[in-house]
């Protein structure tokens, strides 16, 4: 029965006497919430970790090879030569690629465009400056600026200025601005920057490339041009959308993608009908024939070249999601960390460089020159079973570094890490 279901009852309760206020105890002060951790696609790290690696192999054959020609040139290179150079095509495509994919998924944990687009701006200009001061100093060793080289960094660096913008398009509007500009650049491939006048260098910085003199003895070395990279970001962060759908069907997409770019290469590698200024021809050996086929153009990189170099590492994603353990825990360190192992490779292989010259008595002047000065000694370099133990020195004495680095930018929030 309910209090007050009777008269007498509720008689006695009105005219008891009221009870004192009970103490106000105040409620202990809510803990501020945890950070939510970082939640990192393991598939995303271990391809770029993949290519992080590889493109070590590149660097470290040019500061300790004894071939003093092109690795590709037909008339005088080996199948084990070419192929070295070959693996390392992925590496640019991926990383330019993968960084706008990052940049969706940033878009897609709850980072609003406009903090998106400001970060991009500002890492962007950041990265330009890295290119132009600390990376130039590893690669050179000196502080002579007659010469400056913009390279991958750079187009990295310039590309994500660009998609600063293009994020407050539709993702799906400016994936295809960005394939637009890889599939029809080529289509300028003829203009030559000398009809232009002065917009002569500016059409080499967006597209040909090459050698800019801007103060008597003092010339701009255009390696990467910005239409095809800044089109290649672009459509990264087009396909970031891939890793919000479900696995099984992501996965499905993501080997029809990868497949189907790997098709068209063929197909349009095979007819010699576009895509790239340097058609393939039939060689005296299969393996030559083989090379002359891929071959395409990466500076800047062609329509091939893109197709040929990001198809598989599409096709590869699904791969990569099923791949645990410790080699792929090996590989997730440097994919977590890139521009801190990218920036820190320089500097040792260069210093192993000038060590092992120091040590074999050679006059170590031309480790103090920019790499384009053909100052290297004859006598100096070393067989390709030699390189690849460089190689893989390189890679493991960094790891302990990078296993560190991964670790803090895991623990801590702190703005100045995504810089790095």
């Amino acid at each position: 029965m309910r209090i007050g279901s009777s008269p007498q009852r509720a008689e006695a309760v009105e005219t008891l006497p009221p009870e004192p206020p009970a103490a106000v105890i105040p409620a202990p002060a809510a803990a501020p919430p945890a950070a939510p951790p970082r939640t990192r696609l393991d598939s995303i790290d271990l391809l770029r970790g993949l290519v992080m690696v590889v493109m070590a192999l590149d660097h470290v054959r040019d500061y300790f090879t004894n071939v003093r020609f092109d690795p590709l040139d037909l008339a005088q290179t080996t199948a084990a030569l070419a192929f070295t150079r070959l693996i390392t095509h992925f590496c640019a495509p991926v990383f330019v690629f993968l960084a706008g994919t990052g940049a969706y998924l940033s878009l897609s944990r709850g980072k609003s465009r406009s903090v998106l687009a400001r970060f991009l701006f500002t890492r962007g200009l950041w990265l330009i400056v890295l290119e132009l001061t600390v990376v130039r100093l590893g690669w050179e060793f000196n502080f002579n600026y007659s010469l400056a080289v913009v390279q991958v960094i750079w187009a990295i660096g310039c590309s994500m200025v660009a998609l600063a913008a293009l994020v407050y398009l539709p993702p799906r509007v400016a994936g295809a601005l960005g394939v637009a500009m890889i599939a029809m650049h080529n289509l300028t491939d003829t203009l030559d920057p000398g009809q232009l006048g002065l917009f002569g260098w500016p059409w080499q910085v967006l597209h040909v490339g090459g050698v800019i003199p801007y103060a008597p003895g003092h010339i701009f070395l255009v390696a990467y041009p910005l239409i095809p990279w800044v089109g290649v970001m672009a459509a990264g962060f087009a396909f970031g959308e891939m890793f919000t759908l479900s696995p099984e069907r992501r996965r499905r997409l993501l080997y029809a993608i990868g497949g189907g770019m790997i098709l068209l290469f063929v197909v349009l590698r095979g007819v010699n009908l576009y895509g790239d200024p340097t058609p393939w021809r039939a060689q005296g050996t299969t393996v030559l024939s083989v090379v002359s086929f891929l071959n395409c153009q990466k500076y800047p990189p062609s329509l091939l070249y893109l197709l040929m170099t990001l198809g598989p590492a599409i096709a590869l994603l699904p791969v990569l999601e099923k791949w645990k353990g410790k080699t792929a825990g090996f590989f997730l360190v440097y994919g977590r960390v890139p521009m801190f192992y990218y920036i820190l490779h320089l500097f040792l292989f260069h210093a192993l460089a000038l060590g092992t010259a120091a040590v074999m008595g050679f006059d170590t002047s031309f480790l103090f020159a920019d790499p384009f000065s053909n100052r290297w000694p004859a006598a100096w370099g070393f067989g390709l079973p030699a390189v690849y133990a460089f190689w893989a020195l390189t890679v493991l004495l960094l790891y302990p570094l990078c296993r560190w680095f991964a670790g803090v930018k895991r623990r801590r929030r702190d703005a100045w890490l995504s810089y790095l």
